[in-house]
């Protein structure tokens, strides 16, 4: 946006124009210097402003739920933030990532790439003494994962995608898969080292332990949906909520005439002494409530919802549905 000048500022530039302090000419030079900016071709900038702020609110969402979940399954306040949002080339991102961290690799299957998840050791290790029972306290960097720390946090960084799937459901219906778990940045490609890469960095912190958590994503493997990362479709989307509402209706319906429920038909209740109960013999007779002319309750899911007569079919006892009861009826 253009500075805007003051009354002030304008009095003076007209004031030095008039005594010849400065000439209209320099002024033009100066404002056509302005216009003209070094570029540097390794550092090309693919994702436009619009883009990143797209996606940095795609994971101010993320880190919200990123928050929640890990509050959960550490049992403590977990805090989350976004700090940055970057593009650089992906070598220079490989670089800044200390030699041992612990990197999670996450396959995108509908966009056919990778993302990549760094958390800083400090923050590794207090989730691991939380999630085993300890205070949350960090230790040694320079103490390296055991088989079992790996499992650990490969299980709990793979729940916590179902996060990450919600905060991108705005921009398209993206499915991420857990992949993998490195402590070497070496040993990870997932893109060239010329490709230029997005990294957002949050902020997180564990109780009294804080650190990071960057998030690599090549874009290359964005490209598909740069079109849908503009103000217009993000501001568009709740236009076809409708639409998406409807296709989820009929779905679930769907699914819904799948679900198999209890049904039960009710003879009557009737009530004997634990003496009589024990001294029951084949033949003997219990009184129920219910009448012998009267319709049977018909339970689904413990409610009420039809009234019928008992008989057989087929040689088997049957009961022949002959009054639909609304809003669930009455146990009486």
């Amino acid at each position: 946006m253009p500075d805007v000048l003051s009354q002030g500022e304008i009095d003076s530039l007209l004031s030095a124009l008039t005594s010849g302090e400065v000439s209209a000419e320099e002024i033009r030079r100066s404002d056509e210097a302005q216009r003209v900016r070094t570029y540097d071709f390794k550092r090309a900038m693919r994702f436009s402003k619009e883009h990143i702020r797209s996606i940095s609110r795609i994971y101010e969402h993320y880190s919200r739920l990123l928050a929640t979940f890990f509050s959960a399954q550490l049992r403590t306040v977990v805090q989350l933030n976004v700090e940055s949002v970057e593009q650089v080339p992906y070598e220079e991102f490989i670089r800044s990532v200390p030699p041992i961290t612990v990197l999670h690799v996450i396959n995108v299957p509908s966009l056919q790439g990778k993302f990549l998840i760094e958390v800083a050791p400090n923050v590794a290790y207090a989730m691991l003494d939380r999630v085993l029972g300890g205070a949350g306290a960090s230790q040694d960097g320079d103490r390296r994962l055991t088989e079992i720390d790996t499992v650990v946090l490969e299980r709990l960084f793979s729940r916590s995608l179902s996060s990450m799937t919600v905060a991108w459901g705005s921009i398209g219906e993206l499915q991420f898969g857990y992949d993998s778990l490195e402590i070497n940045p070496q040993f990870i490609q997932i893109a060239n080292q010329s490709d230029v890469v997005l990294v957002v960095s949050l902020s997180i912190s564990i109780g009294s332990v804080t650190g990071t958590v960057n998030i690599c994503m090549p874009h290359v493997v964005l490209e598909p949906l740069m079109s849908r990362l503009s103000a217009r479709f993000v501001y568009a989307s709740p236009r076809t909520q409708e639409a998406k509402q409807g296709i989820s209706s009929q779905t679930l319906s769907k699914h819904m005439n799948q679900v198999e429920v209890f049904v039960k038909a009710e003879l009557g209740y009737g009530s004997i002494t634990v003496n009589d109960l024990l001294e029951l013999r084949l033949g003997d007779v219990i009184t129920l409530d219910q009448s012998v002319g009267e319709s049977l309750f018909i339970r689904v899911g413990g409610e009420v919802k039809y009234r019928g007569d008992p008989g057989t079919h087929r040689g088997r006892y049957a009961v022949k549905i002959t009054q639909v009861v609304e809003d669930g009826g009455s146990d009486e």
